[in-house]
């Protein structure tokens, strides 16, 4: 569980990484004039990173399946955010 509890780390902090660029292109968008991913966006960004980090410490606190659950809803909420923001 180790090893997969470190993944999904890895994919929660990239989340939240992620999160925090589209907020910041979103502010500087409307700051200076230029098109940015828009709040909508951001705010999808900035929700799905509040619901990895969540998970995440579920996964960090808890032991056995319920790791395992918790790891599997941070590879969720990842791979919808990128499937509907990104490739979508």
């Amino acid at each position: 569980m180790r090893v997969l509890r470190g993944v999904s780390g890895a994919v929660a902090g990239g989340t939240v990484v992620l999160a925090l660029v589209v907020a910041g292109a979103a502010i500087m968008g409307l700051q200076r004039g230029f098109p940015g991913p828009g709040w909508a966006d951001a705010a999808w960004h900035l929700a799905a990173a509040a619901g990895v980090v969540s998970a995440q410490v579920y996964a960090d606190r808890h032991r056995g399946f319920r790791t395992f659950c918790g790891c599997v809803v941070v590879f969720a909420i990842a791979g919808c955010l990128l499937w509907a923001q990104w490739w979508n």
